[in-house]
């Protein structure tokens, strides 16, 4: 996907996006490349409009990929600085479900890592930035920054590329492109020369201008542009000359615009980042707009730059510059109605997130994350907005507790946890709200394998709920402490409490990915104890739910324990088809723990199929992720022992030397690797002969059902 806007530039994973349209800059691109090359924090600088985006995608496009990738972070969205690292984070595609600190991770993941970082947009966050960055680069060798912004980042070994106007013929041919694009010729028309001139070659104000073609030609755009440049001489002393033509040449724009257009470009500043045609339907109607009316001014202000159009995994989308957005947030301002915008758009992500949570529970739970994925930007908008306004304590708890399944299925446990700490520290008010961000922060706490915060949050909820006689509060708050008794290998303990929340859950006839996960967590329980068949008859019935309801992620969960099942009874065909329909599903929601419990137990399937080299690159791969999950297999001794079964039995049959130089192969490998390979062996690799027919694994099955020793420290996550 591409905008034909000249500052806008995307990246998709670790690939440069492809320009279309990309003109001029002939002499920059070597320079810059050269830059780049002669250095390992290289700044682009210059004012908003000028083309830096575009020119630093190009030439990151152009340069001979490092091994790790390029990878572009866009900041121009970001307002809050905390969030500078979790966008990092969030652009390499890592998941961290640890109590680690994002900057932890980042090193982490990147320690031995060649790659290019591209931060874009940073002006707004610089000393943040800059003080990521400095880390970065002092403690990461192979790591080069190309960062792009409106001033330098001023830390040590910073070279500074400051771009400046197009050339004259540079600047002529992207108006002739771009006036093409709309079906317009324009020649040698002289006109559009001196109009080029006047601009001062900035390609925003260029494009600006060429979007006017559809309704004046370039003689009238030049005259019209006289005339503004004559009433507005433009800012104070101080203010830069290109500055003050890229503001006139905004403000121009803007006065051509109908009253409708200029309306709805000062209520579109209220969106952080991309937004669809919906929410711009209902967050901007009203007060002289009409909703029927929105898509039709919407599309005026297309088919003149001021908005761009992307197509997107979750459909069509539009978005502004930040420059032009800052724009129409001053006019917003000065129409006073800046505050009912901002309500209308915190109530439309409320809704959204509210919607999305009931639709978590259906056949649309792939497109619920992607959807949700899609509108991060805004709903951290909307949950910053809740929090610092008088009356939004008990809107932030809502929201933050309705995107449970954000955080926690889809690998955003700590950005999750900011935001439900946040909620809860404010003034007590309406207690629903409060009791849900309570548990759902002790179930995010007990993920990161942090204890103590999640009992007390549970304790709490607990409390409060029976004070209340919140009966839904004092389910969830029994469910997630026999959640956190499972992991603590306190078996008889988390039996009761789970099945006394599904008792809890039935009588008030609540059903969704949360109730069925306290039934495969009471599985699980039951299979530690020692009794596997009643731990099959509880996933099974699961299994069946979530097919009827068109739910996966839970059916996951259930699927690993049925994998453990059939393995346990000699199939390892069958488990290794229930452990890759698992961990498919696991990445696809990029939920961590359950894609490393699946590699895990396929390590084990894979040695028993007769392959035990596979299995100790497995075992090696599981092992390079667990940094990111918490204490490997929660520290716990019954979640161990199909883990010690495959080492030892690997141990054997390879020798220690072999052993552990599979496992350091499979440490290699990243986790997109890792996942691929796991899931590219339906079948045994050779090396050592399978079994003959099914063998039952009476031993090992013993072995996770008893504690392999004394138990350990606890900690990581459960199965929920």
């Amino acid at each position: 996907m591409h905008s034909h806007q000249p500052d806008d530039t995307e990246v998709n994973g670790n690939l440069p996006l492809e320009l279309d349209g990309f003109v001029g800059r002939r002499a920059e691109l070597p320079e810059l490349a050269r830059a780049l090359d002669a250095s390992r924090l290289v700044t682009v600088t210059g004012p908003g409009g000028i083309g830096k985006s575009r020119l630093a995608a190009r030439v990151a496009g152009g340069l001979r990929t490092p091994p790790d990738g390029v990878w572009r972070v866009e900041l121009a969205a970001v307002r809050d600085p905390e969030f500078v690292d979790y966008a990092v984070v969030e652009t390499l595609g890592l998941t961290d479900h640890t109590a680690r600190l994002p900057r932890e991770t980042l090193l982490a993941h990147l320690a031995g890592r060649r790659l290019l970082l591209v931060l874009d947009g940073f002006e707004h966050l610089v000393d943040a930035c800059a003080a990521l960055v400095a880390d970065l680069l002092g403690q990461v060798p192979g790591l080069t920054v190309l960062a792009v912004g409106r001033r330098p980042l001023r830390v040590a070994g910073e070279q500074v590329f400051a771009l400046g106007p197009l050339r004259e013929d540079e600047a002529v041919e992207l108006f002739a492109e771009r006036a093409g694009r709309q079906g317009v010729t324009v020649g040698e028309d002289p006109h559009v020369r001196e109009l080029c001139r006047r601009l001062d070659g900035i390609p925003l104000a260029i494009e600006l201008a060429a979007g006017r073609l559809g309704a004046l030609c370039p003689g009238q755009l030049l005259e019209r542009l006289d005339d503004r440049f004559r009433l507005l001489t433009g800012g104070g002393r101080d203010t830069l000359p290109r500055h003050r033509t890229l503001r006139t040449a905004i403000g121009w724009s803007h006065e051509l615009c109908t009253p409708e257009e200029r309306l709805l470009w000062s209520r579109l500043s209220v969106f952080a980042g991309r937004f669809d045609l919906e929410a711009a339907e209902y967050v901007c109607s009203g007060g002289g707009l009409h909703s029927d009316d929105v898509l039709d001014v919407l599309s005026a202000l297309l088919a003149q730059s001021v908005v761009a159009r992307e197509e997107t995994a979750t459909g069509v989308r539009y978005r502004m510059l930040d420059t032009v957005r800052a724009y129409g947030a001053e006019w917003l301002e000065a129409t006073g109605d800046a505050v009912r915008l901002r309500r209308r758009h915190r109530d439309w992500y409320v809704g959204l997130a509210t919607w999305c949570e009931l639709d978590w529970f259906s056949p649309r739970q792939n497109e619920v994350a992607a959807r949700i994925e899609a509108e991060l930007p805004n709903l951290r908008g909307a949950l910053e907005y809740c929090l610092t306004e008088p009356d939004g304590a008990e809107l932030a708890r809502h929201l933050a507790g309705s995107l449970w399944f954000c955080w926690v299925g889809c690998g955003r446990l700590s950005e999750g946890r900011h935001w439900l700490e946040r909620s809860v520290e404010l003034e007590p008010g309406p207690e629903h709200a409060r009791l849900k961000a309570l548990w759902v922060l002790g179930y995010v706490a007990i993920l990161q394998g942090d204890t103590v915060p999640a009992l007390a949050a549970l304790e709490e909820c607990r409390t409060e709920a029976e004070r209340s006689a919140n009966a839904t509060a004092e389910a969830y708050a029994e469910h997630r402490s026999g959640c956190l008794a499972l992991v603590s290998d306190d078996m008889p303990r988390a039996e009761r409490l789970l099945r006394s929340s599904l008792e809890r859950y039935q009588e008030i006839g609540e059903l969704n990915s949360n109730v069925l996960m306290a039934q495969v967590e009471l599985a699980m329980a039951r299979a530690f104890l020692g009794d596997l068949p009643d731990a099959v008859r509880l996933c099974e019935d699961v299994r069946r739910v979530c097919e009827d309801h068109g739910e996966r992620w839970a059916r996951s969960y259930a699927l690993y324990v049925l994998a453990y099942a059939a393995w346990s009874e000699g199939d390892s065909g069958r488990a290794r088809e229930l452990l890759t329909d698992c961990l498919a599903c696991a990445h696809a929601f990029h939920d961590l723990l359950g894609s490393v419990l699946s590699i895990e137990l396929l390590a084990l399937v894979t040695v028993t199929s007769g392959d035990a080299a596979e299995a100790a690159v497995l075992q090696g791969a599981a092992a390079a992720l667990w940094p990111s999950v918490g204490l490997p297999l929660f520290g716990s001794a019954y979640y161990n022992a199909p883990h010690e079964l495959c080492e030892a039995t690997v141990r054997e049959r390879l020798g220690d030397e072999r052993y552990e130089e599979c496992v350091r192969q499979g440490r290699a490998l990243g986790r997109e690797a890792a996942v691929s390979r796991a899931l590219g062996r339906a079948h045994p690799a050779g090396g050592l002969p399978a079994p003959r027919g099914r063998e039952r694994h009476t031993d090992a099955a013993h072995g996770m059902q008893q504690p392999a020793a004394s138990p350990t420290r606890k900690g990581g996550e459960t199965a929920g």
